[in-house]
């Protein structure tokens, strides 16, 4: 199974950033987890949210921002692997000036009815 990137349209998810579906259990024979690519635009932040049952790892692929993972908050830059545990409130900001871009990875797949807005 292969996907590309420039094949897939990107849609905006309940905290605000745009998403591609790399790898996702409702368009390919994936089972337990699903892969994205998010892009955050300069000054934006997402919209403190948690997911109550995924795991997600963010590895950030281009940019600069500021991770905030329940009350701590760090930078983050290219080359950072960020994990967001289960029920954990979680946001990001864009501090750079150029899209920051992300691999999120959820296991199990990532669901909207699985994210909650803080």
């Amino acid at each position: 199974m292969k996907t590309s990137s420039r094949d897939i349209k990107r849609y905006q998810t309940k905290d605000g950033s745009l998403i591609r579906e790399l790898m996702h259990p409702e368009h390919q024979a994936v089972k337990n987890q699903s892969l994205a690519e998010a892009t955050v635009p300069p000054g934006v932040t997402t919209h403190l949210h948690r997911h109550i049952r995924s795991e997600e790892l963010y590895h950030i692929t281009r940019g600069q921002g500021e991770m905030q993972l329940d009350h701590a908050r760090f930078p983050v830059a290219q080359g950072d692997t960020v994990l967001i545990p289960p029920d954990t409130p979680h946001a990001i900001t864009n501090t750079g000036t150029e899209d920051l871009v992300i691999l999120c990875c959820c296991a199990p797949a990532y669901a909207h009815e699985d994210t909650e807005l803080l």
